[in-house]
């Protein structure tokens, strides 16, 4: 793209989209409902993870290498539409998010294809470029090759990856492999669904989101695996409750959250209080609420825990030294209770 072309970019990139992010997700009760109609479960013994229990990507054995180490691949796709008006940070969010689903499971990326609408007869096409740009960077970073892809004429603007990554089948982090007494460590702050809403509503900026946005899972994975930890999530649409709910149910476990020790982006709790909340967030409450006790902490408080994240943190189920500690699973049915009100 030439210096002229990217100095004319005025355009603001989220008034395409209806949504935003990971917060235009079809919401989790309306997506299981359907799923369990459609999609088959496979008794084949290769594949490792499925559909079963929601986690981040599917898993499938491989044959064994020479040294008679297992290896498995893992694979996922995630695209969504803009989150913020500079095409170049878009493209570097949307491929961190789709990398992050790899990491969550405690593989490495190692190839991904982009996944390409732009709605030609409305927004230049040699925008797109800048979002092939950010995706391209962040892959470059990941030491993910990024090779061709595929692209249609689409009203709305939405990017992603479809990813292709490895890891050692008897090392892998799951949603089903919680056990009581564990303490819940997350390793992104909370918040990116209420500054996203702000920024399209209003056109501020967040320098904090976008950092977070844009900062790759593959440290915290690896420091997961190190540590001989088993159990993690990534934290993306369906907000801190509604994954973590998903693992609770998953691994056979209740969960407790001490909102006093949850992390937050700075400006999250005031774009709350001036109304900016996703329509995404709201449906992750209403979803999890059945099995949510928050009787301790106000409706603001759920609704922040509810907040639909883009590119969001892990949440772990072990401690991982440099981030914080913020609740730990308990024995019990799949419920997660919420205390300590700020």
């Amino acid at each position: 793209m030439t210096a002229a072309v990217r100095e004319g970019m005025t355009d603001r990139l989220t008034r395409y989209a209806a949504g935003g992010g990971c917060a235009c997700k079809v919401p989790p009760g309306e997506l299981e409902r359907v799923l369990a109609g459609v999609m088959p479960t496979s008794a084949a013994e290769e594949l490792i993870v499925g559909l079963e229990n929601g986690d981040d990507a599917a898993v499938v054995r491989i044959a064994d290498d020479v040294d008679g180490r297992g290896r498995a691949v893992v694979c996922t796709a995630d695209f969504f539409t803009p989150v913020v008006d500079d095409f170049y940070d878009w493209g570097r969010i949307a491929a961190a998010n789709a990398l992050s689903d790899v990491y969550a499971m405690g593989g490495e990326p190692i190839a991904a294809v982009n996944l390409l609408g732009w709605p030609r007869s409305t927004l230049p096409f040699e925008y797109a470029a800048e979002v092939l740009r950010g995706g391209a960077d962040v892959c470059a970073e990941a030491g993910c090759h990024l090779a061709g892809g595929h692209s249609i004429d689409d009203p709305e603007p939405k990017y992603g990856l479809s990813v292709t990554g490895i890891a050692d089948p008897a090392r892998l982090l799951r949603n089903d492999a919680g056990t009581p007494g564990v303490p819940l460590t997350l390793t992104k702050p909370l918040g990116v669904g209420v500054l996203n809403n702000r920024h399209k509503a209003t056109g501020e900026v967040f320098p904090d989101a976008v950092a977070s946005m844009t900062t790759l899972n593959r440290d915290a994975a690896r420091a997961a695996l190190a540590a001989g930890l088993t159990c993690a999530t990534d934290v993306t649409g369906f907000g801190l409750l509604g994954h973590l709910y998903k693992l609770c149910r998953a691994s056979g476990v209740a969960a407790e959250i001490d909102a006093a020790a949850v992390p937050y982006l700075p400006g999250a709790r005031e774009s709350l209080a001036e109304g900016f909340v996703p329509g995404g967030s709201k449906r992750n409450l209403d979803w999890v609420r059945p099995h949510l006790d928050g009787s301790d902490v106000d409706e603001d408080e759920l609704i922040l825990l509810a907040d639909a994240q883009t590119s969001g943190g892990l949440l772990v189920a072990g401690e991982l030294p440099g981030y914080p500690v913020i609740g730990r699973l308990v024995a019990g049915e799949a419920r997660v209770t919420v205390c300590g009100q700020r």
